[in-house]
């Protein structure tokens, strides 16, 4: 019960937290910033925990690796699979916000399922690709968590792209998760299915990511039981 409550109360109060400081502090026009910044919070939630929880899936399950004769790839996407869900259920508080702010409910949020997928297979490649070097380097864990923090804050969740200086907007626009997130924010915040354009580079980039976290996983299984 606590879990399920802290899925959707977190990135609630995450959201209250960001519009005091950005919305009352750092001022800038947003409308309905708390829906901006929410819809932001829940995608992040769910990239940067599934990744950090994929990265310790292998050796958490070390017992049961070297016991059973079980598919190393089944924790990784064990993880990313109970992300998605955790995202589904963190969508009702969003759902109540829409509603309480009286934010336009488009048809375009049909789209979500889309979007959620191509956020899950993004997520997924990540994970498999960073999983075997997390055995093999316990280190890589922290390592990876502050590039996360990095990415944070270059990555326009909190922010509108409008107040980042012009010859910053190159960082941000060939940040990969900015695609992705844009794709999930744009059904939600501005009722529209996203540009094909954009569409088609998200789509892209989680489909290059996955294979290669694929490819670099099964060229690597074959190690992980040695160094549990």
């Amino acid at each position: 019960l606590i879990g399920f409550t802290w899925t959707m109360l977190q990135p609630m109060m995450m959201m209250g937290v960001m519009h005091i400081a950005f919305s009352t502090i750092f001022r800038f026009n947003v409308d309905n910033y708390p829906v901006y910044v929410l819809a932001g919070l829940l995608f992040w939630n769910f990239f940067s925990q599934s990744i950090v929880t994929s990265m310790n899936s292998l050796r958490a399950n070390g017992g049961l690796i070297q016991k059973l004769p079980v598919p190393k790839s089944v924790f990784p996407l064990a993880v990313v699979i109970s992300g998605v869900i955790n995202l589904l259920l963190a969508l009702l508080p969003l759902l109540a916000l829409l509603v309480v702010t009286g934010h336009p409910l488009r048809p375009a949020m049909l789209f979500l399922p889309v979007s959620i997928a191509i956020a899950a297979l993004f997520t997924l490649g990540a994970g498999l690709l960073l999983a075997p070097l997390a055995v093999f380097f316990h280190d890589i864990v922290e390592l990876i968590g502050v590039i996360l923090q990095i990415v944070l804050f270059l990555t326009p969740i909190m922010y509108p792209m409008a107040i980042v200086p012009e010859r910053w907007h190159w960082i941000i626009r060939f940040n990969p998760v900015r695609s992705i997130l844009e794709v999930f924010r744009d059904p939600i915040f501005y009722g529209k299915v996203p540009p094909a354009s954009h569409l088609t580079v998200a789509a892209l980039l989680a489909i290059a990511l996955f294979a290669i976290g694929a490819f670099a996983f099964s060229r690597t299984s074959r190690r992980i039981t040695l160094y549990l």
